[in-house]
């Protein structure tokens, strides 16, 4: 199952991606557009407040959403599969290009402390070249060795799961903003002391694009002016805004509250970002000259920053090695992100049917679906083997995913404003209306922006177009395919597809097979389209005090099905579609579950048997279509009688499918007593107290009393006291406790409350 994790860790996977741009898009932008270009980066991060809005709003309404699911929803199958086709275009290009960017910051290091070392007479003479000069490693090689290596490991990590990776990614973005924190406030310092000017303001006529940034328009002696040429500009910036999409995929791991953590973390996310890469791209452009920046640092930009700020040598030596290190980490954890976007983008074609159930078979040890994380890695290994290591050329390349992507992403949602009435948890500001028409301006501004920065960077990233668009045609085509022989082998249930397990078979229940603490919560699920008692459950548990178990009675018997040995791993069909609507309403609350299937002959002895094994406090189960709640309850406390000893009390709760509750105690409970009994028992405390023999007597005692007379008469006289019994229900209350002419046994009903809470009972509280 998943484990959730908090907003902090969310925040922190997305910002390997987005934090990890400020090392290397503003040299990429500056390479393009000239020295006006921080201002296009900055742009950029505020300009990204609006997009993440727009995910926030799709995550809100679809919790395995991401492009595909929103772009299905609004467009259709066609459009979607192309915009994930683009989308995948730009995963399988953040990992080489992260990764080769912080091969450039650690060969860059290395090259210098080798200058550095000969200046002194420390170098070894096997480290100098005939010339005398120092060895230097050759800075796209090395970066692409750096790269392979980093990418070997995270592969590793993704395959063991996401609680492994979301952990490493955190611990990375603590070490970078304690980096980021020096930077500014020492750069900050450093322009103050040094009195440096702003870069040039972002006019057009500022803006100086060279020839790889001009694309198809070179040399066709056009004019780049005015908003044409601004449209170029924040085209060539628009790579900085890469992995907002991650937010999406990332999502459905978020805990509860998700949508209340879902936006925390669109805002950690924004802030950080506007921060970190604009901030950092500012400075880098107003303390380091202008020939060193376009030429040494251009591709470790934020190493040529610590060289310059104000303050002696050695700790601008000592600050550059600490932001080689944070650089490789947030780079490389860049790499860590991009597998996990990616894998969770296949994995929503995957549930759809457009790729075949072979990619989402679970890894045998770790559950994971390594066959797509293995497929990403494959293509990005490609990626860094084909680039040779040139930052240059994949930043090139990278922007045709990003922008089309977003482009095809707030198209679906503007157009689900008008297709779409359900409820939505949020909707991306500012909305009017006119008369009943609601106007959503903010998402029409959104998706005009995209647009025509999808359409001018058609013409102007000539490499990204090219090899983009072969990319896109590529995955289209094997996802068409695919589909296709989902849809002939499955014809009926291509279109619903179910998630896998795995059966790791014990031979008893127990809570430690379960992996679960004392006192949880047990859910039965009967039918997958019904799920209200799991719903019902989670709204009411907070899971972190109390674990949540999804069991499911696979009936046994002559003509039913064996029961599967540890090498089957295969549910039945019923099994999988109920489980993976359990697994789909766990993500949409955010709160972790443990599933259990049963083997038996009887159901309500399983869930007994189950319940005691497990020490659950309660049980929750929808109504039955053939039982009503007291029927339910009545077998179930039959089966509870059966039980050897020691056996465990617990409430039973039957959820009917409009929020009607009805609670049952199963085992010894107190009664519940009339008013009037009460009040009968208070009357004889009363009157026996006036003799002074017994004035210590208590109302229990009256009652214990009561009920060791009747025991004691009923062993003598049985038959004449049941024929009272029957005259006094029938003369006080016709029909009685009476179910199908028995009398319920072992189950007693009580008001309705949390599973797992205290209980009351009319006359008496009690914890069971």
């Amino acid at each position: 199952m998943l484990t959730f994790i908090s907003f902090w860790r969310a925040a922190a996977v997305v910002l390997n991606d987005l934090g990890s741009s400020a090392f290397y898009a503003g040299g990429i932008a500056e390479q393009a557009v000239g020295a006006a270009a921080p201002w296009f980066i900055l742009a950029i991060m505020l300009f990204s407040f609006a997009v993440r809005a727009v995910y926030v709003e799709s995550c809100s309404m679809f919790t395995r959403g991401g492009v595909y699911r929103v772009v299905k929803e609004a467009l259709g199958g066609g459009f979607a599969k192309l915009s994930v086709s683009a989308l995948m275009f730009d995963y399988i290009l953040t990992g080489p290009i992260s990764g080769v960017s912080a091969g450039q910051y650690i060969t860059g290091l290395m090259n210098e402390l080798m200058t550095v070392a000969n200046q002194y007479h420390w170098l070894p003479p096997a480290l100098m070249d005939a010339h005398g000069s120092p060895f230097q490693f050759d800075m796209n090689y090395t970066s692409a060795f750096f790269a392979a290596a980093v990418t070997i490991y995270y592969w590793w990590q993704n395959i063991k799961g996401i609680e492994e990776s979301s952990e490493k990614a955190m611990r990375v973005m603590q070490i970078t903003t304690v980096m980021v924190v020096i930077l500014l406030v020492w750069g900050c310092y450093s322009v103050f002391v040094r009195g440096v000017q702003l870069p040039p303001s972002p006019i057009p006529a500022h803006l100086t694009f060279s020839d790889d940034a001009l694309g198809f328009l070179k040399g066709k002696g056009l004019p780049i002016f005015g908003l044409f040429g601004i449209l170029m500009a924040f085209g060539h910036s628009i790579l900085a805004m890469s992995g907002e999409e991650s937010l999406a995929q990332v999502n459905r791991e978020i805990e509860h509250p998700k949508l209340k953590n879902l936006k925390r973390a669109a805002i950690v996310i924004a802030i950080y970002s506007l921060i970190f890469t604009g901030g950092a791209t500012l400075l880098a452009s107003m303390l380091i000259p202008e020939g060193p920046r376009t030429t040494i640092y251009q591709n470790n930009l934020i190493a040529g920053l610590a060289m310059y700020m104000a303050g002696p040598m050695v700790w601008r030596i000592v600050f550059r090695v600490f932001v080689v290190l944070v650089g490789f980490l947030i780079l490389s954890g860049a790499i860590n992100t991009s597998i996990i976007g990616s894998t969770g983008v296949l994995m929503r074609v995957a549930e759809d049917g457009v790729l075949t159930d072979w990619f989402r078979k679970p890894h045998s040890k770790f559950g994971t679906s390594h066959r797509i994380v293995n497929l990403i890695f494959i293509l990005q290994m490609f990626t860094i083997v084909v680039s040779r290591g040139n930052v240059i050329t994949l930043g090139e390349a990278y922007a045709f995913g990003v922008i089309w992507s977003f482009t095809f992403n707030s198209l679906a949602m503007l157009v689900l404003r008008w297709k779409f009435h359900g409820e939505r948890g949020w909707k991306v500001p500012p909305n009017f209306r006119i008369g009943k028409t609601e106007v959503p301006l903010g998402l029409i501004s959104v998706f005009l922006a995209l647009a025509s920065i999808a359409v001018v960077n058609l013409f102007t990233k000539q490499v990204a177009t090219i090899s983009g668009l072969m990319f896109a045609a590529g995955f289209f085509t094997i996802f068409t395919i695919s589909e296709r022989e989902n849809l002939r082998k499955h014809a009926i249930t291509a279109r619903q597809m179910k998630d896998h397990f795995q059966l790791e078979h014990q031979e008893t229940v127990s809570r430690e097979s379960v992996a679960i603490r004392p006192g949880s919560v047990m859910v039965t699920m009967r039918d997958a389209s019904n799920p209200f008692a799991l719903k019902w459950t989670l709204a009411r548990t907070n899971t972190d005090e109390q674990d949540v178990v999804v069991m499911s009675v696979r009936m046994m018997g002559v003509g039913g099905p064996e029961f599967l040995s540890a090498e089957d791993q295969s549910f039945s069909e019923h099994e999988q579609m109920i489980f993976t609507k359990a697994v789909s309403v766990a993500e949409s609350f955010g709160k972790k579950v443990s599933l259990l299937v049963v083997p038996a002959g009887d159901v309500f002895a399983a869930l007994v048997h189950g319940a005691n094994s497990l020490e659950v406090d309660s049980v929750v189960s929808g109504i039955s279509t053939k039982m009503t709640a007291e029927e339910q309850a009545y077998h179930l406390g039959q089966a509870w009688e059966a039980l050897p000893e020691p056996k465990r009390q617990f409430n039973f709760y039957v959820i009917s499918p409009n929020g009607e509750t009805k609670v049952f105690y199963i085992g010894p409970h107190a009664p519940a007593l009339r008013p009037d009994d009460v009040q009968l028992v208070h009357r004889l405390w009363l009157n026996m107290r006036r003799d002074p023999s017994v004035q210590d007597l208590h109302h229990s005692d009256i009652i214990t009393y009561a009920l060791t007379r009747l025991a004691g008469q009923y062993a003598r006289e049985k038959q004449d006291i049941l024929r009272d019994l029957r005259n006094y229900k029938a003369a006080e209350s016709p029909g009685g406790l009476r179910l199908g002419g028995q009398i319920l046994s072992g189950a007693g009903p009580a008001t309705a409350g949390p599973p797992g809470s205290p209980t009351r009972s009319p006359e008496s509280p009690r914890t069971p």
